[in-house]
């Protein structure tokens, strides 16, 4: 019972020797070469498989067959070889899965303290040992099939071979998917989680907003009151500011009663004028309501105590 390494059968075949095999059954005119690869823990793959072709068979292992399964099943030569290599694949396609489990379980009890990105590592993990069962069962459908003839007594064996990978695979399917469902509740906390911090942000804007308007209301009030003050300055200003000059000395030979008759005018006129236009007339109407704002607004000025300056060095008592 010949060996020979992957490489050797893939250039047999004119195949890149670099890559791994593109499918599990490669078929040309040296021979055919049946591959599939076994997982270790860490992830690297041990391929395995058969190249057969008019000479006999090849084996190529990367794993230990199961000794003496295959003559406890009344097979022998190449076919009890196969069929050992078959059960030793099956075993170690168990033993990952076993593996896979134990750290889904160590994950699901650490919680969120375990990054997800380690959890996208174990479903990656699981994804690349079912497409390795599944190659496993393609390379057992070609040694009953195609290649009955080559290993006596094979084909009735088979069964329980492909019930065993069957099994496995669907183990593999429930780690999977109970990857899947972790994944799903992983993102389903973090996006409430992101919810809540936008719903409290949310809360936080609208009261940011709220003050912004409150303040800006008050501070409206304000400078309503300040308009109001400036309109009424500018009425007594003028008056005034007249007095003073028709005070003077040097405006003695202006008559008595044109000092009063243009005083009086120049009190009731810029009245007259200010106070008669329409907005000014509501601004007025509103006074009382620009008066709480602005007291409001005044109040909510935080009071600073005033802090004592330190004595001086050379201050005498």
């Amino acid at each position: 019972m010949a060996a020979m390494t992957l490489p050797e059968a893939l250039a047999a075949l004119g195949r890149p020797t670099h890559t791994a095999p593109s499918a599990p059954a490669l078929h040309g005119s040296a021979g055919s070469l049946l591959t599939f690869g076994i997982p270790d823990a860490h992830g690297p793959v041990a391929w395995v498989g058969l190249f057969i072709d008019a000479t006999g068979v090849r084996f190529i292992e990367g794993v230990a067959p199961v000794a003496g399964a295959g003559a406890a099943h009344g097979l022998s030569g190449d076919s009890a070889r196969v069929f050992e290599l078959f059960v030793g694949a099956a075993r170690a396609y168990l033993e990952r899965v076993e593996e896979l489990d134990g750290a889904l379980a160590a994950t699901q009890q650490d919680g969120r303290s375990v990054p997800l990105r380690e959890v996208w590592a174990l479903q990656r993990r699981v994804a690349a040992l079912r497409a390795q069962i599944g190659r496993a069962l393609v390379a057992v459908a070609e040694c009953g099939g195609r290649f009955g003839d080559r290993f006596p007594g094979l084909a009735d064996q088979l069964p329980s071979i492909l019930g065993e990978l069957a099994r496995v695979q669907e183990l593999a399917a429930g780690v999977r998917g109970a990857l899947s469902d972790l994944i799903l509740l992983r993102n389903a906390e973090e996006s409430n989680r992101i919810a809540e911090a936008a719903n409290e942000l949310s809360r936080v804007s609208n009261r940011i907003a709220a003050l912004a308007n409150t303040s800006n209301i008050r501070m409206l009030g304000l400078s309503y009151i300040a308009l109001i003050l400036g309109l009424v300055s500018a009425v007594v200003l003028i008056p005034n500011t007249a007095a003073t000059i028709l005070g003077m000395p040097s405006a003695g030979w202006v008559p008595g009663l044109w000092v009063d008759l243009i005083l009086v005018v120049l009190a009731i006129l810029p009245l007259a004028v200010v106070f008669g236009q329409p907005w000014v007339r509501e601004l007025l109407r509103g006074m009382r309501t620009y008066e709480v704002r602005a007291s409001e607004g005044v109040g909510d000025l935080p009071e600073l105590p005033a802090e004592p300056s330190p004595p001086s060095k050379t201050q005498r008592l």
